[in-house]
């Protein structure tokens, strides 16, 4: 055994290669610059596929890169040592390398054929486009479900908040008018007797005649106050009849001239064509006065005060929760420049007694009559402010028939 592998590597009764061209320069060049440039391009793939490998992991079937970067590195040193025989006759070595060249390509391609039915079942560049086309499109619609299951649950939510303070406001209506209507039928009686008694005493001194009198105003302003918080239970009596709500803005409106002040600028902008509403004028004209105040107070700096009618069907605004698509509505809508409402003042609003305004500077139920004498006269009213963005107020009043 040693002894055969001691005459491989003999190469005293050898000749070179080159013996064999008759060291022809032209075949000996020839053969060497082919074979450089072979082995040459045969050592860069594996360097490409170690590259590859390295910058890829995710890369199935691995090993398979890594026996061909040894595969092709060995066919590469073959060329190198046919080079090396063209002037030394080392063919033992040279014989030797290319046993492990047979041996790399043989494992190689022995390993090949069965990775062949896995190798082709992997997804095409083109597969894998369709693949992430399905799955974006999936991404999208389960994107935009989630959107219209938020935008469901925020609507679900906003209609739970205004049926809570519907609820709210009708318990308050209902609790307010009993109080107010009880309280009124004890003023009537007190009322009633102060009457009495001043006419029994006029002429018995300056001194009683002045405290029946303040007894009597004082009276008649708790009457009024019953009057509002009637108003907004929605227990005062209404004296509907068809109005031209646009003409009764414009007499309120010659009134507002002459009491909002220089600082505060107003507008109107009456629709020629409105429609005629069947509400109670008094109160009307009494609401539109309330706003006016509120406005004014809202805009201590100064500002402008516009005040708008126009026609309104049943899917406007919050008139919209009418009864039936046929409903029709005068719109009145009171719009201030003033300092605006938070989300907390706007949606307590129309509570009586709810105020931001000082101690003394008010009573806090101008807004809740309003809200009283409008949805007892079966409109709708709604407020939209932002703090800072001043306010409007809007009236939606039943048309008449």
């Amino acid at each position: 055994m040693l002894d055969a592998i001691r005459r491989l590597f003999e190469a005293d009764s050898l000749s070179p290669h080159g013996i064999c061209l008759l060291w022809r320069p032209e075949l000996i060049w020839t053969h060497a610059i082919s074979d450089a440039l072979i082995g040459t391009a045969y050592f860069s793939i594996p360097v490409a596929l170690t590259y590859f490998v390295s910058k890829r992991p995710d890369v199935v079937f691995t090993w398979v890169f890594w026996a061909f970067a040894t595969f092709i590195l060995a066919c590469g040193t073959t060329h190198y040592f046919s080079i090396w025989t063209l002037w030394f006759p080392d063919y033992g070595a040279e014989a030797l390398i290319k046993v492990l060249t047979a041996a790399a390509s043989v494992a190689t391609a022995i390993a090949l054929w069965p990775l062949l039915p896995k190798a082709v079942a992997v997804p095409s560049p083109a597969q894998l486009r369709a693949a992430n086309a399905i799955l974006e499109q999936r991404i999208r619609e389960r994107d935009e479900a989630l959107a219209a299951l938020r935008r469901e649950t925020a609507e679900r939510l906003k209609a739970e908040e205004m049926l809570r303070h519907a609820q709210k406001m009708e318990a308050l209506g209902h609790l307010t008018g009993g109080i107010a209507h009880d309280f009124n039928n004890l003023l009537t009686v007190v009322l009633g007797n102060l009457e009495s008694i001043a006419k029994r005493t006029e002429g018995q001194g300056e001194r009683l005649h002045r405290a029946v009198h303040n007894a009597r105003t004082g009276a008649e302003r708790a009457a009024l106050l019953t009057k509002q918080l009637l108003a907004f239970g929605r227990k005062q009596p209404l004296h509907p009849i068809d109005l031209a709500v646009s003409e009764i803005v414009q007499k309120v409106a010659h009134l507002l001239d002459r009491t909002l002040g220089n600082h505060i600028a107003l507008r109107t902008e009456l629709a020629p064509n409105a429609w005629t509403a069947y509400v109670d004028q008094n109160e009307l004209e009494s609401a539109l006065l309330n706003l006016a105040v509120n406005a004014r107070d809202a805009m201590p700096k100064g500002g402008t005060l516009t005040i708008r009618t126009r026609n309104a069907r049943a899917s406007a605004g919050s008139a919209a929760s009418g009864t039936g698509p046929s409903r029709e509505f005068v719109l009145v809508e009171v719009t201030d420049t003033g300092e605006g409402m938070t989300e907390e003042v706007k949606s307590r609003a129309f509570e009586p007694f709810f105020t931001t305004k000082p101690v003394g500077q008010g009573s806090g139920l101008g807004l809740s009559q309003v809200h009283g004498f409008v949805t007892q006269s079966g409109g709708e009213v709604e407020i939209e402010s932002e703090l800072g963005e001043g306010a409007t107020v809007r009236l939606y009043l039943p048309r008449a028939d």
